[in-house]
């Protein structure tokens, strides 16, 4: 039997962590990449070191902002669609979609909403509805997906180390809550809490009041499976030590790995 690792990780500048980046493709070997905030332009994406890396890309990239990618080991992935349907005059790249591995993967980077209230925060929960829509019929497509990337909310109050200082926070607020409870009701599996229903686990650590060393942190990259693949989920996780070297994202690499048959 077959299993395969796919992963999501909020990169926080593609060029300024590239070492960083292959390094942890290197020690950990992910067969699937989602990658958010890569703040760099089409033409300022590391292909060719990527592809000395053993993976192919698609990208949909943005100067200074946001940008996100798919890298598939071995192969080129297949794309699918880029930006999310009915938004597709949104100027920021947020979503991008593939096969590879025999899996259809969403990548996503949702609009973090801050200030709230406000008109950023009025962007991510239009964003979040469309991809509400969207989803839905991803899940229900007859093939396995995962939905996987920085979501920018903190499903609960068990996902942070405390909520005194983020009550205010887009990321925290129950708007952004009820729709990630929304999505998940239709049927998605959020593979890391099942992985660990009962205990602490983060996924981001900001880079203030030693946060990191303190662990810190919020619990807001997530992989959802739908139910052709959830039957398939044997382990899930975060690779904390890329959080941890010098000049690092403020994101770990979060994972799941899928039996995928002979």
């Amino acid at each position: 039997m077959s299993t395969i690792k796919i992963a999501t990780f909020n990169i926080n500048g593609i060029r300024s962590r590239l070492p960083i980046l292959l390094d942890w493709l290197r020690r950990e070997s992910p067969d699937v990449v989602c990658l958010q905030e890569l703040k760099a332009a089409d033409l300022a994406f590391p292909i060719d070191e990527i592809r000395d890396a053993g993976y192919g890309a698609i990208w949909q990239g943005q100067p200074s902002w946001n940008g996100v990618a798919i890298l598939a080991k071995g192969m080129e992935p297949l794309e699918i669609r880029r930006g999310l349907p009915g938004f597709e005059k949104d100027s920021q790249s947020r979503y991008i979609e593939a096969a590879a591995h025999g899996v259809i993967v969403g990548c996503l980077y949702l609009p973090n909403g801050n200030p709230q209230p406000g008109p950023k925060f009025d962007y991510k929960l239009a964003w979040f509805e469309k991809l509400i829509e969207h989803a839905e019929s991803l899940y229900s497509s007859g093939h396995p997906v995962v939905l996987a990337g920085d979501y920018n909310v903190v499903p609960t109050d068990e996902d942070i180390y405390n909520t005194r200082s983020w009550l205010k926070d887009a990321l925290l607020q129950p708007e952004s809550r009820e729709c990630f409870q929304r999505l998940l009701a239709q049927g998605w599996t959020d593979a890391l809490r099942t992985c660990f229903p009962d205990e602490p686990i983060y996924t981001f650590w900001d880079y203030f009041r030693k946060h990191w060393e303190t662990n810190s942190g919020l619990r807001i990259d997530h992989l959802l499976l739908n139910a052709e693949t959830s039957t398939r989920l044997e382990r899930a996780g975060v690779d904390h030590w890329p959080r941890n070297e010098p000049h690092p994202s403020d994101h770990a690499p979060t994972w799941v790995e899928l039996e995928m048959g002979e």
